[in-house]
């Protein structure tokens, strides 16, 4: 399988402190800990581009943004270990990426089917899923979504290719291989919607003139912290590093910094 991956070497604290101020931390780990969640003696960080959830780049200025990339850094600071971000196409081959074993921590959406492959802690946020569509379209309502002849692209491999084969009646599925193609498959009319969470959609907004974000929601993502199963000894450190950062504002700081939208809290 080829990946394309850029790797991004950095002083722990240095990176960390972008975003983390003085927050206080859990004491840190012991070497049984570290040795679980961080088995190489680093801390890879698996990211894909075009999701704040994971990893965004301002056009403008190159500055990096993104849920998992802030985030895994500040759990790196805590193992004590230094942090390597690895950049994969799209999400599925992050998520491969991590039941191999080759990247030990990710943000993603917390699904029981993932859940056979990988251990989540609990949810960090939530984010409602719905359709993107251009503002020409002959489909303008979530209602005339599953109808004959509609074509709804959806991320390739992705939990939202998985569900809505399932539940569509009418409507057909169109996998893309990148979000970049999605734009030009809406673009070009070769789909009539692009459905994923309302965080990518409104970033591909941003981006593709015309469009739009429906209203309403087919469904809700939970945003976890995704671990490779078999690090048991590392569960019981990282469930509580996840409920410190919701309490202690970074996960809030995180979301903004990347333009999130589209989120709710979680339970």
């Amino acid at each position: 399988m080829h990946i394309n991956r850029r790797f991004f070497n950095a002083i722990l604290i240095v990176g960390a402190l972008l975003i983390s101020g003085c927050a206080h931390f859990q004491p840190p780990a012991d070497p049984k800990v570290r040795e679980a969640l961080a088995p190489t003696g680093t801390l890879r960080v698996g990211v894909y581009q075009g999701s704040p959830t994971s990893l965004v780049v301002d056009a403008k200025t190159g500055q990096r943004a993104g849920v998992a990339l802030d985030i895994g850094p500040l759990l790196a600071q805590q193992l004590g270990v230094p942090v390597q971000v690895v950049e994969f196409p799209r999400l599925a081959l992050v998520l491969d990426a991590l039941k191999s074993g080759q990247v030990d921590f990710t943000v993603t959406n917390a699904t029981e089917a993932r859940a056979r492959d990988m251990d989540f802690t609990r949810p960090l946020v939530q984010l409602e899923l719905g359709y993107l569509v251009m503002k020409d379209s002959s489909v303008q309502q979530i209602e005339h979504i599953d109808r004959a002849g509609v074509k709804v692209g959806v991320s390739q491999g992705s939990t939202s290719q998985g569900v809505l084969t399932r539940q569509f009646k009418n409507a057909s599925v169109v996998p893309a291989a990148s979000l970049k193609q999605a734009q030009d498959m809406l673009r070009q009319k070769r789909i009539d919607a692009f459905a994923t969470n309302k965080g990518i959609l409104f970033e591909m907004t941003d981006e593709l003139k015309d469009s739009r974000v429906m209203e309403g929601r087919w469904g809700l993502e939970n945003l976890a912290i995704a671990i490779p199963k078999g690090r048991d000894a590392g569960r019981v450190f990282v469930n509580a590093f996840a409920e410190q950062v919701r309490e202690n504002g970074q996960l809030q700081k995180s979301v903004s910094r990347a333009g999130l939208r589209g989120t709710t809290s979680a339970p």
